[in-house]
């Protein structure tokens, strides 16, 4: 399939939050009380030209999604970027596509297309202060094991989950490195 048809196939942004069965409150919330920098709109304002598109590849049981994509949509407001979801583990042939370092299937994974549906950019699924927090916060883990290794690791990712959610620099740095993939492509 080309791009344009894995857009036409994903959900508006209002049936994924629907749709959500875990970290809605969480996603809704950093929606909610996430605002784009007054001096960066009319950085984000010279995108609304380029009738680009996005494409989001997520789970709704993914903390790095609960955080980024809020971000992202406030950016997509901003540069009339029209967005539509796609459930990762239901697509897996478009998301073999964007594997991280040719071998991970993290999300989210943002594909910006332009109008005749060429990539133009993706994005995911973490900035680098993020990697850095998870990097730390994995490396306190038992080996796998380890009988107390599915304990921590569940600890390890409410602390991570709440983190993502209430933290409003991390909200700031994913913010940062989209706009800097995002307007560094722009016209």
């Amino acid at each position: 399939m080309e791009l344009n048809d894995w857009y036409a196939k994903g959900k508006s942004a209002q049936e994924y939050v629907d749709s959500m069965k875990q970290h809605q409150e969480g996603f809704i919330y950093i929606y909610e009380n996430f605002r784009i920098p007054t001096e960066d709109e009319p950085l984000l304002s010279s995108l609304r030209g380029n009738n680009w598109r996005a494409i989001i590849l997520t789970e709704d049981w993914c903390g790095d999604a609960m955080l980024n994509i809020p971000v992202f949509l406030r950016i997509a407001e901003a540069g009339r970027i029209h967005t539509h979801f796609l459930s990762r583990d239901e697509n897996l042939e478009l998301m073999d596509h964007y594997l991280t370092n040719q071998q991970s299937r993290s999300i989210p994974k943002i594909i910006i297309i332009d109008r005749e549906g060429k990539e133009v950019l993706h994005w995911g699924p973490r900035a680098p202060e993020l990697q850095q927090f998870i990097d730390n916060a994995t490396s306190s883990l038992p080996g796998e094991d380890h009988p107390q290794f599915k304990e921590k690791q569940k600890e390890m990712f409410q602390f991570v989950t709440k983190a993502f959610r209430d933290n409003e620099d991390f909200r700031d740095y994913v913010f940062k490195d989209m706009k800097n993939k995002l307007t560094s492509f722009s016209h």
